[in-house]
């Protein structure tokens, strides 16, 4: 099986779809970001160049565009850059592409796919690093992937095109370089089924995107202390596999939720409300949280630092359950 990266996942599924239909096109400028996997999208866009849309920069065009064209049959992989770039398309995204099948009883369906990348920019502070998923995951409608690694941005972007409902394929621009055994054929993953990358008996370890090798790094440092802790890749938070969650956590007894994004109406705060709704009697210690602190990003260095999760706070938080 060959070894490919997350952006070259991220072309194989885009080329398919160019090949299949004749109709598909991409719009949206800077797909692979600005770091160095951006020249990797040079080939693709030459040789389909007259579908590679990359007009001026307007957010709210590009949204209210790619809903239309969808609703009229064509779909158009819409990369509105980074996610804190795209409040400017949130009246469309909430008001139309969202509610468009449900509100219509299906007549009207808007298939977008909608990426966009989330989380830290070194230097690029609160216009550049923020990451809203909890913003738009409460929008009654639409579907949120957040791939973790090559493998999972195939499937799930593959699952995404294939969907009649819209949605956010939402990646992390560390994580465009990170490679993976990637099967050259198409396949796809659902969306709404976890993966537990890693079993454990002591601490179920909750994450998706790029706090997933973050988890995973937590958890190699708790075996060292011999705590064995289960790591779950939520793959997709809406649909969320609460399934997967609540049977490790009658495994473990004890949880710790991950997220790059802020505590307050956050996954993990989400994630709690399912766990005491469907395992409240197997828990052994309170659900804990580790987030992004509640500021916006900073510019500087230092405080990026200070603001972001890191695989020390996994640990503390999962000790802190495991020894109470």
């Amino acid at each position: 099986m060959p070894s490919k990266n997350y952006a070259d996942a991220m072309l194989d599924v885009l080329g398919t779809m160019m090949e299949e239909d004749p109709n598909f096109a991409v719009m949206g400028n800077e797909v692979l970001g600005i770091g160095p996997e951006a020249p990797q999208f040079a080939p693709f866009q030459e040789k389909y160049g007259d579908r590679c849309y990359f007009p001026p920069c307007s957010e709210a065009a590009f949204a209210a565009l790619a809903a239309g064209a969808a609703m009229c049959g064509q779909q158009i992989f819409t990369h509105l850059g980074l996610a804190s770039f795209t409040y400017p398309a949130f009246s469309s995204i909430a008001n139309e592409i969202a509610p468009a099948r449900l509100s219509s009883g299906g007549r009207i369906k808007a298939p977008v796919v909608l990426h966009l990348s989330h989380g830290l920019l070194h230097g690029g502070g609160a216009q550049h690093s923020e990451s809203p998923l909890c913003t738009y995951w409460n929008l009654p409608g639409i579907e949120i992937a957040v791939p973790s690694g090559a493998r999972e941005v195939k499937g799930l972007l593959r699952t995404a095109f294939a969907s009649e409902n819209p949605t956010m394929v939402i990646t992390h621009a560390f994580l465009y370089g990170a490679e993976d055994d990637v099967p050259d054929e198409d396949y796809e993953i659902p969306f709404g089924e976890a993966d537990v990358k890693r079993e454990g008996t002591d601490v179920t370890i909750v994450a998706c995107s790029m706090m997933v090798p973050l988890a995973l790094g937590a958890a190699e440092k708790l075996a060292e202390d011999g705590i064995e802790a289960e790591v779950i890749d939520l793959r997709t938070i809406r649909p969320m596999d609460t399934e997967t969650i609540v049977e490790s956590v009658k495994k473990t007894g004890r949880i710790v939720t991950v997220e790059e994004g802020w505590a307050q109406s956050g996954i993990g705060a989400e994630i709690a409300a399912r766990v005491v709704e469907h395992a409240f009697d197997y828990l052994d210690a309170p659900v804990l949280r580790v987030s992004g602190k509640d500021v916006p990003m900073p510019y500087a260095a230092n405080l990026e630092k200070l603001a972001l999760p890191t695989v020390a706070d996994v640990v503390q938080a999962a000790k802190a359950v495991c020894y109470r």
